[in-house]
């Protein structure tokens, strides 16, 4: 080949990679959190229009419940929540204003369950007469994520003062990487209003987490009303520091209508003295209150009314048992457990199983799939049902054991997940990958996903929220984007989580800054998007 020849090779493929970037354009130029599946963007800036409607065109979802109809209300909510949008949108060509969106969803039914069809297409388009954006999505709670990804690529124009989507034509392709992206909240250490729980939804559902894991009870309180055993709740706090299964109820319908599942847990036998504030004969003796009487058949009553009337509100797939930290010495020095100990022939490790088992068959009856900390695995692993999904929280290879013993697992391991652990950085989230040393396919798939855990021991209305945010997005990002569109180097998404954080701001929720180690507090003045 001449040299002429040559440069002009040269010079046709810098052409043609300059016009796949224009198409394309850079990642880096994407301020979506969680980074998509797939996006394509080009570089030129459509108007929303002031009566932006949606229309539901070829779609087979009729929408009954009003699920999407609500979702799109708290979209265009979404977009007017930072500033007024008081511009003249008709100053502009017709052809650069966006008239509204369609809204393709593929089936009819809005049953929120594990494993539900998350998936969605968005498309904006370039300038075009008249310009509608396009959803399609498999269910109503794929379109709901697409809502949030548009609503992040929607921003506020100060020289119009209206909304513009810029980098028009943009095509994105979505899914999750894993079915269960879940944020855990415990509301037995320091009680949050219904309202804060609320709040706690709505950001998840900005970071397209879907499971919010609820640690209702536990040793220091039961702020839970239990319609079939009424004296549980004695052991609240105050008489105001307490739900109503009304109130349970809300929060699940609220969280379903984003799309968020509740998974609610009763950590038995051990952290539960608090049971006993109402019912003391559940504690083994008024000087040694836990773990829960295994002696007592009325212990067991009271938990098969307490899943009982879960059922009626609870309507996810899987019911938290708990399990861990069980410190069997009651048993051993309450002198009637003891005696009731030797007439089974069991020791107190045994003991222990019998219990798990024994409540786990319960919640079976009530028609629940089984989730119970890690303990129950290293304990006893191969007697626990095989429908049980092991949370792991304490051991770095737990979740590759059990998989190798064929459960599911859900990972939330506490060195990195734990939101708790103010010390640890969201780089140490965001780096967390819940399939390390697990390369067999069918043993990855075993791993349902994973959890950010935000135990409530030094948590209040004062400051969950900044405790979670930004790091519980970073580890959502490592459970929603791809594993080969996830960054080595956290550099190169600093920026990008700096923008959802103050996104975050803007929209009420009081995210720390990104800088910061756990819940810090911006250390001088500068830019939201530089601390």
């Amino acid at each position: 080949m001449g040299r002429f020849s040559l440069w002009v090779l040269v010079f046709a493929l810098v052409f043609v990679e300059f016009l796949v970037g224009i198409r394309c354009g850079n990642v880096e130029d994407v301020k979506v959190w969680p980074l998509p599946y797939s996006v394509s963007h080009g570089h030129k800036n459509m108007y929303m229009s002031g009566d932006f409607k949606f229309s539901s065109h070829g779609s087979k979802y009729s929408d009954a419940s009003g699920i999407f109809k609500d979702g799109f209300s708290r979209f265009i909510e979404l977009l007017n929540v930072s500033h007024v949008v008081d511009g003249n949108v008709s100053k502009y060509d017709n052809s650069s204003i966006l008239v509204g969106l369609n809204v393709v969803i593929l089936t009819d039914h809005d049953e929120l369950q594990y494993g539900v069809d998350e998936s969605y297409r968005l498309s904006v388009p370039s300038p075009e007469k008249p310009a509608y954006a396009q959803i399609e999505a498999q269910t109503v709670y794929g379109a709901l994520h697409a809502l949030q990804t548009l609503s992040q690529i929607c921003q506020f124009n100060f020289t119009s003062r209206i909304i513009e989507v810029p980098m028009t034509p943009w095509t994105i392709s979505d899914k999750p990487r894993f079915p269960f992206r879940g944020l855990l909240i415990d509301t037995s250490r320091h009680y949050q209003p219904v309202s804060v729980i609320k709040s706690v939804i709505d950001s998840m559902a900005y970071s397209k987490l879907n499971v919010l894991h609820w640690h209702i009870v536990d040793t220091q309180s039961f702020p839970l009303e239990i319609p079939s055993y009424p004296k549980l709740w004695d052991g609240a706090y105050s008489d105001s520091e307490r739900y109503t299964m009304t109130d349970a109820a809300e929060i699940v319908s609220y969280a379903r209508k984003r799309g968020i599942n509740v998974l609610a847990e009763i950590d038995v036998p051990g952290h539960a003295s608090s049971w006993g504030v109402g019912y003391p004969s559940l504690w083994p003796s008024n000087d040694c209150q836990q773990p829960l009487d295994i002696s007592n058949e009325f212990t067991f009553k009271v938990i098969d009314g307490i899943l009982s009337d879960f059922r009626k509100v609870f309507k996810f797939k899987f019911v938290h048992l708990g399990g861990d930290e069980v410190n069997t010495s009651c048993w051993k020095t309450t002198s009637h457990v003891s005696k009731w100990l030797k007439k089974q022939g069991i020791s107190e490790s045994e003991a222990y199983q019998y219990f798990v088992l024994k409540v786990q068959k319960i919640a079976l009856a009530h028609g629940y799939e089984l989730v119970n900390w890690e303990e129950t695995f290293n304990n006893f692993g191969e007697k626990l049902n095989q429908k049980t999904v092991v949370h792991n929280w304490l051991g770095s290879s737990v979740a590759e054991n059990v998989v190798k013993a064929g459960l599911r697992c859900i990972v939330s391991n506490q060195d990195k997940w734990y939101l708790d652990h103010l010390d640890t950085q969201w780089q140490q989230f965001y780096l967390n990958e819940p399939l390390t040393h697990i390369t067999e396919s069918s043993q990855q798939k075993l791993v349902i996903g994973g959890e950010v855990c935000m135990w409530g021991e030094t948590v209040d209305t004062s400051d969950i929220q900044e405790t979670i945010w930004p790091r519980a997005a970073a580890a959502a990002e490592r459970m929603w984007t791809p594993y080969d569109k996830l960054a080595n180097d956290t550099t190169r998404v600093t920026g990008r989580l700096a923008h959802f954080r103050c996104l975050l701001n803007q929209r009420g929720i009081a995210a720390a800054p990104v800088a910061a180690d756990g819940r810090g507090t911006p250390s001088e003045p500068d830019s939201c998007f530089k601390q």
